[in-house]
């Protein structure tokens, strides 16, 4: 008797999809609205749940590199209650013409806050800029 190959299902909770099933309907808006936005920046970008929350990484070649570096996350989201915190690991990097990212802190990452869907609509350049000069830093 031959061996079965299994196909392997992804478990719900571990896809972006999954992990938001039973939020807040309007928070799941607000989450969708930003992840829309960086997913359409490039076709390079793709998304996974990643320290339990959902989390955006370069898919591109890149030079080897130590893991714990985090060199392929782009940003991971912290959510609240009422609102989209992306924390961008390598921030300090990125420079920011347009001012969407807050925050000095010593490890390097910077943040920036969506609270309401209009301020998502008007951050949408902002956001796709910080990002593009992200994919422009990549090794």
């Amino acid at each position: 008797m031959g061996r079965e190959k299994k196909i392997k299902v992804p478990n719900l909770k571990t896809t972006v999809d999954g992990f938001l099933e039973g939020l807040n309907p309007d928070l799941i808006t607000l989450i969708n609205a930003v992840r829309d936005i960086i997913m359409a920046t490039d076709s390079k970008i793709d998304e996974q749940i990643k320290w339990n929350s959902p989390a955006f990484f370069y898919t591109g070649e890149m030079k080897p590199f130590n893991p714990r570096e985090y060199k392929r996350d782009i940003c991971v989201m912290n959510l609240n209650k009422n609102y989209v915190m992306l924390v961008f690991p390598t921030g300090a990097k990125i420079t920011d013409g347009k001012g969407i990212l807050e925050g000095n802190f010593p490890d390097g990452r910077k943040i920036a806050h969506f609270k309401k869907l209009e301020e998502v609509a008007e951050k949408k350049s902002a956001l796709q800029a910080v990002i593009k000069e992200w994919l422009s830093l990549v090794e």
